[in-house]
């Protein structure tokens, strides 16, 4: 008789495009249902994952309807990484409202009282309001019977070719759950260079004939300048003055070190956000063609499958919508180490 700890159901809750699932899927679980606002999300996290897409509000979520998709008489776990913008490093005035979605997850959680639980957030969430949020987040989990660990992580340590640091918890109502290893140093290359120099080399502007993602945005002839102008690992400090914004030729303007910046071939990239098409929103230029990062780079550098559909006709989805589904996922292969922790854990109650 096998185990009731060798199988497990989950849902996503603010499962997005459906990489934090599709990482689940990978190490062998069984995703039921991924639960999102944006239905642009519904092709990639249904044909990928292979479970139902539930368009829905989370704050207009019934408990009993979640908890209803899941697989009875088999360990269960919910997963949900909350809109990050709220505390994100951006958002300097705490002024997006979303952030009471992270206390709509914990009632899911406190309600439904799945096995396990897990969330992926930025690490502000930690010091945000002073840190009320997320300890009100841990008094609530804990009252339900959960231990828990978290760590600020980098996904870099867990094969990921880009510098993102991540607020990781697991919360266990069987035992102590434990964070996932980080992968050894020598075992995979994670350059910039590993991850997307194998591509066709494009212009600004331009699509690859065979991939409809291989795709660059367009540049003014005064930002096609000042990439050229730009060395790899550089950002505007490396411009004649002619080049400059009028702002950044201010004292004031020395604080946007992170802008108008090259990528290296010999390091990761940096943390890519939902505008990382856009060359002057961050280090988001290519290593040596003068563009910023394609889609499909973008989607390597979140260690996204070449096989993930990401909409059922690639060709007709705009930047801004494609941006969002990428740069919000969690990348694949972090998904997939903690997934792997969460198996571990169960087969070590077995």
């Amino acid at each position: 008789m096998r185990s009731p700890f060798e199988n497990a159901s989950v849902i996503d809750v603010f499962c997005g495009a459906g990489c934090l699932s599709h990482g689940f899927v990978a190490e062998g679980f069984s995703v039921e249902c991924g639960i999102d606002v944006d239905e642009l999300c519904r092709h990639a996290f249904e044909f990928n994952n292979d479970a139902e897409f539930l368009c829905r509000d989370v704050l207009d979520l019934n408990f009993s309807e979640v908890e209803a998709r899941f697989i009875r008489n088999v360990p269960t776990i919910l997963v949900g990484c909350a809109p990050c913008q709220p505390f994100s490093q951006y958002n300097v005035h705490n002024t997006d409202p979303k952030w009471v979605l992270v206390e709509r997850f914990a009632n899911l959680v406190e309600n439904i009282q799945p096995d396990v639980v897990s969330m992926e957030n930025v690490p502000r969430l930690v010091s945000f309001k002073r840190g009320k949020i997320f300890r009100s987040f841990l008094r609530t989990l804990r009252a339900a019977g959960y231990q828990i660990v978290w760590r600020i992580l980098n996904a870099y340590d867990y094969g990921v070719p880009q510098t993102r640091r991540r607020l990781v918890l697991i919360g266990s109502r069987l035992g102590m759950p434990h964070l996932p290893n980080p992968i050894d140093e020598s075992e995979v290359d994670r350059s910039v260079f590993s991850a997307i120099a194998h591509l066709p080399a494009l212009q600004a502007g331009e699509t690859d004939d065979n991939d409809p993602l291989h795709r660059a945005r367009s540049l003014s002839p005064l930002n096609l300048s000042r990439i050229r102008a730009s060395k790899p690992g550089g950002s505007w400090h490396d411009w004649d003055k002619e080049l400059l914004p009028t702002c950044y030729q201010r004292n004031s303007g020395r604080r946007y070190t992170a802008v108008y910046g090259r990528m290296e071939w010999n390091k990761p990239a940096p943390t890519l956000t939902t505008q990382f098409v856009n060359y002057g929103s961050g280090r988001y230029g290519h290593p040596t063609q003068d563009r910023a990062i394609s889609l499909r780079e973008g989607a390597i550098l979140q260690t996204i499958p070449l096989t993930y559909e990401l909409a059922k006709d690639e060709t007709t989805i705009n930047f801004s919508a494609m941006t969002r589904l990428i740069g919000n996922a969690v990348p694949v292969s972090l998904a997939r180490a903690l997934a792997s922790a969460i198996r571990d854990h169960l087969k070590e109650l077995s």
